[in-house]
């Protein structure tokens, strides 16, 4: 085995929107330690998550596949055992390989080839013996309170300040975790440490100090395109509704426990990389942070996740390399259309481990060192049905344009990216548009057809009132 090879640290956090760093330009979040890893790397302006809800973005960056290829086309559970495994193929490589946090699997200890695990599980319960090992410690420090006390439900829109002392918030937890774990690292095999945040994925409930961080900060209001009046009209009473015009006022308070919850996380990152300062290990280590999708937080009336728009499928992507691993400039932004199956084909390409069998995605290390020969000229993404049947679509993008597929009706959306990245105007319906239009339906039509006839008749695009959850190439 190369005796060079650095230490692999994925940080990765649960439904963090795209904008939401400093070093993207967001002049009201706070976000300096990202900032600064931004700074000492790369940060990627066009990172998307295909499948933007969190188990089939989780197998994504299990498999290193595109949807179709790893079989779930919607929320979903991630199969038992694939393949290929990222965990398993960097253990097999020579390293020793840990999570803490959210994993998301099924069964919840199926640890896909990690040899340790500390989980984090977001008060997801899905067997009788099972208890998350955050949970274990929090009765250990509270055995009198409740976990859930702020009162505020998974999928809630409304925000409010953490009801508990901060040591006990989840995300205090996975950082003091993370940071003890490199503190006390002393096998001799270079380490995999994933470190997966469960927030700023609601319930928006920062602490305190971070709460009041934004309680009169110039946080953005919603962005609402024309097209998207069709969606003001709430979709339930519930505290959870996944569309409505709920007004400004809620919308600043959601992104105010959002923002909070953001630099929460961002801190507890500072705290895991002073770790690795202090053990001399920074320069040793590939890091790499993004998120499983984002959140919409009000945008076009639309709330959480699973749409083909920019609040919900684009993440943040930032990587920073050891000294003397690239010949590339630091500090930089590349706008090459990237996605989560990347991950795995770059972590196996640090640690010379070719991957036993073909992979979607593609190593982002020759990306970064200026090799950009072959990069994809575009990216498949797509969601079955969620929240409601007309959420139901299929979308290509390049770094100018995307193209929206509306399943349920056939209807198509097209916006320009460079021009109008808040997708404000639909192109669809202009003339002008229409040989733009036409190429991305014929790119679309080429993509759909090997799936047959459900997808592609005829050589056209035709309307689907559903699909499977699970695709052919799904593991049993």
């Amino acid at each position: 085995m190369p005796p060079s090879r650095p230490n692999i640290l994925l940080l990765m956090a649960d439904q963090w929107r795209a904008d939401c760093l400093g070093a993207a330009g967001n002049r009201a979040i706070h976000t300096p330690n990202l900032d600064q890893l931004a700074a000492q790397g790369v940060r990627f302006s066009n990172a998307y998550s295909a499948t933007p809800t969190c188990t089939p973005a989780r197998t994504a960056l299990l498999t290193g596949l595109a949807p179709w290829n790893h079989g779930m086309l919607r929320y979903g559970n991630v199969a038992a055992r694939y393949p290929v495994e990222m965990p398993r193929a960097l253990g097999d490589a020579g390293y020793y390989t840990a999570a803490i946090g959210k994993l998301h699997y099924r069964p919840q200890r199926n640890l896909h080839g990690y040899h340790q695990a500390l989980l984090d599980a977001s008060g997801r319960i899905e067997s009788p013996d099972f208890r998350s090992d955050y949970r274990s410690w929090f009765w250990s420090q509270a055995p009198n309170l409740d976990p859930d006390a702020t009162g505020l439900g998974w999928n809630d829109f409304d925000a409010k300040p953490y009801a508990l002392p901060e040591r006990l918030h989840p995300t205090a937890w996975t950082g003091q975790t993370a940071a003890a774990w490199i503190e006390g690292y002393q096998r001799p095999e270079p380490f995999f440490l994933k470190v997966s945040f469960a927030r700023p994925h609601s319930p928006y409930e920062p602490p305190e100090r971070f709460w009041r961080r934004y309680q009169d900060a110039d946080l953005p209001a919603a962005t609402v395109a024309p097209w998207a009046q069709r969606f003001a009209p709430r979709s339930g009473p519930q505290t959870d509704a996944w569309h409505g015009d709920l007004g400004a006022e809620q919308v600043r308070r959601s992104r105010q426990g959002y923002y909070g919850s953001v630099t929460f996380v961002d801190e507890q990152i500072g705290r895991i990389i002073e770790a690795l300062s202090r053990r001399k290990l920074l320069d040793e280590t590939l890091i790499i942070f993004f998120s499983d999708h984002g959140d919409m937080l009000g945008d076009h009336h639309l709330w959480r996740k699973s749409y083909a728009y920019a609040g919900s499928s684009r993440v943040p992507m930032l990587v920073r390399w050891p000294e003397g691993m690239l010949s590339a400039s630091r500090g930089s932004s590349l706008n090459q259309v990237v996605e989560l199956r990347d991950v795995p084909p770059t972590f196996l390409d640090a640690a010379a481990a070719p991957s036993s069998r073909p992979l979607d995605g593609r190593s982002l290390l020759p990306l970064i060192g200026g090799k950009d020969s072959g990069w994809r000229s575009f990216l498949d993404l797509e969601h079955g049905p969620c929240y409601g049947p007309e959420n139901h679509w299929n979308a290509l993008a390049d770094a100018r344009h995307k193209y929206i597929f509306h399943a349920r009706d056939a209807s198509e959306q097209l916006f320009d990216l460079a021009r109008d990245p808040g997708e404000l105007h639909d192109l669809a319906a202009e003339p002008s548009a229409e040989p733009v239009l036409r190429e991305w339906r014929q790119r679309m039509t080429a993509h759909l057809a090997p799936r047959g006839d459900h997808w592609v008749r005829a050589g056209r695009l035709v309307a689907r009132a559903d699909d499977p959850a699970y695709g052919p190439n799904y593991p049993g």
